[in-house]
Parts: structure tokens; sequence; C-alpha cells
């Protein structure tokens, strides 16, 4: 006799089958220019590194849109999209902007406790919206974390004209004014739900490209 637990087992879809889902794989494209990120970060190629910061927003912004235009996706497509979502949401808006900020202060010990601070606040800022999601239909309580990347790729333009040394405090007050924001009680909107500023995000982003593609060459 098959039990309600075998039936189940047998119900639930292939873990790679989710892999198809356009979302997902916008997802993951999104995660894909997170670890170049990384990767340009640790190797203190920095204008390299913020090309990739941009595109995960830009990545993270489209799976969104797509999802919502897509027709016949199940409960479980949007359950499994939507931790997905999470779980690359850390890495990009946590890990990458932690690892960014101590390969530009050299690794000092006095940027760990920045990192630490940038990493907890996107842990419990995500934690907070998978707990109670949106304050109402189109807001935030506290800085959604895809806005820490916009904003520090924009400043990093300053990079270039400010001494290294300037340059770090200046990341350094930024980053924790960032991390301020994101577990304040402020209402922010959701600016990814709006379609006009999806292509206002693509239109920085391919600005952002060029520029630091420019200063790379």
């Amino acid at each position: 006799m098959t039990t309600s637990n075998e039936e189940t087992q047998e119900l639930q879809p292939a873990i790679i089958s989710y892999v198809k889902d356009l979302p997902n794989l916008c997802s993951l494209a999104g995660l894909a220019c997170t670890i170049l990120a990384i990767y340009f970060s640790i190797l203190g190629v920095y204008y390299a590194a913020m090309i990739g910061m941009i595109w995960a927003v830009a990545f993270d912004w489209a799976d969104g849109l797509i999802a919502r235009k897509m027709k016949g996706r199940t409960g479980s497509d949007r359950i499994f999209g939507g931790q997905l979502d999470l779980v690359i949401d850390i890495v990009s808006y946590g890990v990458a902007p932690a690892i960014l900020l101590l390969s530009y202060g050299k690794f000092d010990p006095i940027f760990l406790p920045l990192a630490f601070i940038v990493l907890a606040a996107s842990a419990i800022r995500l934690s907070y919206f998978s707990t109670f999601g949106l304050s109402d239909a189109s807001k935030y309580t506290g800085l959604a974390l895809d806005n820490n990347n916009i904003i520090l790729v924009f400043v990093f333009l300053l990079e270039s004209v400010l001494s290294s040394v300037i340059f770090s405090l200046v990341l350094y007050v930024c980053a924790l004014g960032l991390a301020a924001l994101n577990m304040s009680q402020i209402k922010t909107p959701k600016l990814s739900g709006n379609p006009r500023n999806v292509f206002l995000l693509a239109f920085y982003t391919l600005g952002i490209t060029g520029f630091y593609t420019w200063k790379l060459l």
C-alpha cells in the first residue's frame, strides 16, 4: 500500500527541472555576474567588479519582470523562484559588497567590522522580508538591498578623482549608511515592480558598463 509520504515524493519535480524556468535562469545569470564581481574584487580589478555588481541587479530585476509576464507558472514554481532569489540576494548584496570593501581596504582588520555589519544587515533584512513581506502593496520596510549595489557602483565613480585614503573613508561611511538604511523602519518603494524602472535600470547598467569598460581600457 502506497503511503501519503511516498505519493508526495513521487509528485515532487526533479530539482534540475527548475533550471529550465526562464526567471530562474535569469536569477542564475545574476549569480554568475556576482561571482565575477567577487573574483575581480579579490584581484583588485575594481572597475570590472563594478560591472559585475550592476549586471547582477539588472538580472535580478529582469527575472521578476519575466516571472510576472509568464503564464502557466505553478505555485511551486513561484515559491521556488522566490527562495532562489533570496539565496542569491544574500550573495549579490551581502557577500559581494563585503568582499569588495575588504579588498579595497587591503584586507586591513579595520574593515572586518564593516564587512560583518554589511553582511549581517543583509541577512537580517532578507529574513525580515521573508517573514513579513512588503509593508503594503508596493513598499518595503527599510531600503531594499538591490539599491546598495546601484548606489555603490555610482559612488565608485569618485575612486578615480579622490586619493585612496579619502575614498576608503567615503566607501566606509557609505557602506555604514546603507546598512543603517537597510535595517531602518523607513518605507521605500519597490522600484523593480515598475516596468519603467526596469528599463531605466537597463540604461543605467549600460551607461555604467560603458564607463567602467572605458576605464579598464
